[in-house]
């Protein structure tokens, strides 16, 4: 079987990846979904086209209208038409419904709120919680019950969490977030996508993130298929506290072991070590691929925990519900303009003001939430029931997996990574079959399987990259500029109550057990 990554696709075709699925095998392999990465690659021309239409000074005029309203705390006032946070959620959503109006009829914007009991000590009395949801439906059959959750939340607080009457600006926590989202679905709302994409103001993250819990959990107990959830907070400044500026980077938090972990789910982990290949690690790489495509000096970091330390965000309600989510939050921090009191100490201006965003950095990240969401909902879904077979020992791996329905599905891609290796390193085009074998031995590799699409295109070829460059970027395995991109993770194991093999998804079903492999 062929190894050479660097194939150049033939001229007005552009080929789409879905996002990565990884499996899970007895003992020592993972089975993982990532992609192809010629050294030379076409950009899809819907994204293209929408990237330069990102208004810096749209965002910009968002950031300061939700400043405006004084104080966007959880308790402030929900009748004052100018101040508190019923006048900022009546203002979202009167953008949303702005927006909707553009997209043909395919965007459709509710109210998702309930009335949460003081039993926090952030929560001081009972107060309704209410997110404000943009729904833009996908148009192909397939994929419309397929659903992205892009989000900001919209509350904000001073240095006492429980104070609703002080001025809270909250301009990068998350002014900045909600801004992102709102030029988001501005610019998307005009356009088709296969899968469909969720545009959400979320409320009282800052009491504890009970709006995206509310969110999240409503999702899972419909049966929703959320197949990949960005939250963007605290994205919006780009110079840190001791002076140092990095407007070049923007850090992407992904976790790899569940807190909700079952026993079962322990001991496949243990078994495998697929403890780096949760579904949000990969949705995290999958953005990497997709920033790497587009934004050639503007790069994802990606971080290998939930969140920064000690501190959470509205992803992380999204993957308690058994979501893969991930968070985007900008590379420097500066906390005395984080749940700070306005005020001045000597030379120091504390507080969460718009003079401290910085709107160009915003408008970058603003266009990588884009280029994503886009991406991944023009792209097949994960192959499902992905597997290794483990009917007898052998040096080399088959791999299984059941076709997509999507009928613009026109092969599959194996990737695969040393076990060391903490991105996918390599990968083979094998056709429009669902079992391929390989020469390479599964107590060494994790390996991964991707869907693959091709649509009629026109649009400019990358520059070449050099080699050391090409290999980066096929270790983040997704994207592809939009030409390819590839599916989200899933697990098998092989069952000791079956004498050939079986799959399951370790994040939702664990129902096999670890076969004895000394026999």
């Amino acid at each position: 079987m062929p190894t050479n990554n660097r194939v150049r696709l033939r001229c007005g075709i552009a080929m789409r990846i879905g996002v990565l699925s990884v499996a899970f095998v007895a003992v020592f392999a993972v089975l993982g979904v990532a992609s192809t990465i010629p050294a030379q690659d076409k950009k899809d021309p819907v994204i293209t086209k929408m990237l330069p239409e990102v208004s810096r000074e749209r965002i910009e005029a968002d950031v300061r209208t939700l400043v405006g309203f004084g104080t966007r705390h959880t308790e402030s006032s929900t009748d004052d038409p100018s101040r508190g946070i019923g006048a900022a959620r009546k203002w979202i959503q009167a953008e949303f419904e702005k927006i909707a109006a553009t997209s043909g009829g395919r965007m459709t914007v509710t109210l998702d709120s309930y009335t949460e009991s003081p039993e926090s000590r952030r929560i001081t009395k009972a107060v309704e919680i209410v997110n404000i949801i943009a729904t833009l439906k996908g148009t192909q059959l397939e994929s419309v019950d397929r659903l992205y959750v892009v989000s900001g939340h919209y509350d904000s607080i001073c240095s006492d969490p429980t104070d609703s009457k002080c001025d809270a600006p909250g301009a990068n926590d998350d002014a900045s977030g909600v801004a992102a989202v709102l030029e988001a679905a501005r610019i998307m709302s005009r356009h088709e996508f296969d899968a469909t994409i969720v545009f959400a103001a979320v409320a009282a993250e800052e009491q504890g993130l009970y709006g995206s819990k509310h969110l999240a959990d409503g999702y899972r107990a419909r049966g929703v298929n959320v197949a990949g959830m960005f939250t963007n907070d605290i994205v919006g400044n780009s110079l840190s506290q001791f002076g140092v500026r990095e407007r070049k980077h923007l850090r992407v938090f992904s976790e790899g072991v569940a807190e909700n972990e079952t026993p079962r789910q322990t001991m496949m982990r243990l078994a495998t070590g697929s403890e780096n290949d949760s579904p949000a690690r990969q949705l995290a790489r999958y953005v990497a691929d997709c920033c790497e495509a587009y934004f050639g000096d503007f790069r994802i970091e990606l971080m290998f925990r939930r969140d920064r330390l000690m501190r959470g965000g509205d992803h992380t309600s999204f993957s308690r519900a058994g979501y893969p989510a991930v968070r985007f939050t900008e590379m420097n921090e500066d906390y005395r303009h984080q749940h700070q009191n306005v005020r001045k100490e000597g030379e120091v201006q504390y507080g969460d003001l718009p003079e401290f965003v910085d709107f160009d950095y915003l408008t970058n990240v603003t266009r990588v939430n884009i280029a994503a969401l886009a991406s991944l909902a023009s792209a097949p879904a994960r192959p499902k029931n992905a597997r290794i077979v483990l009917d007898k020992l052998s040096p080399s791996t088959t791999i299984a997996w059941d076709r997509g329905a999507e009928p613009d599905v026109v092969g599959y891609e194996v990737v695969w990574r040393p076990t060391r290796s903490p991105v996918w390193t390599g990968a083979d085009r094998v056709g429009d079959v669902d079992r391929v074998t390989l020469e390479r031995s599964k107590d060494n590799y994790f390996f991964g399987v991707r869907a693959v699409e091709i649509r009629p295109v026109i649009a400019a070829w990358f520059p070449s990259r050099s080699r050391a460059r090409t290999e980066s970027f096929i270790g983040g395995g997704m994207c592809m500029g939009g030409e390819k991109t590839a599916s989200v993770l899933t697990g098998i194991v092989p069952c000791s109550d079956n004498s050939e093999e079986c799959s399951v998804d370790l994040h939702s079903r664990p129902e096999c057990a670890i076969m004895d492999v000394t026999r």
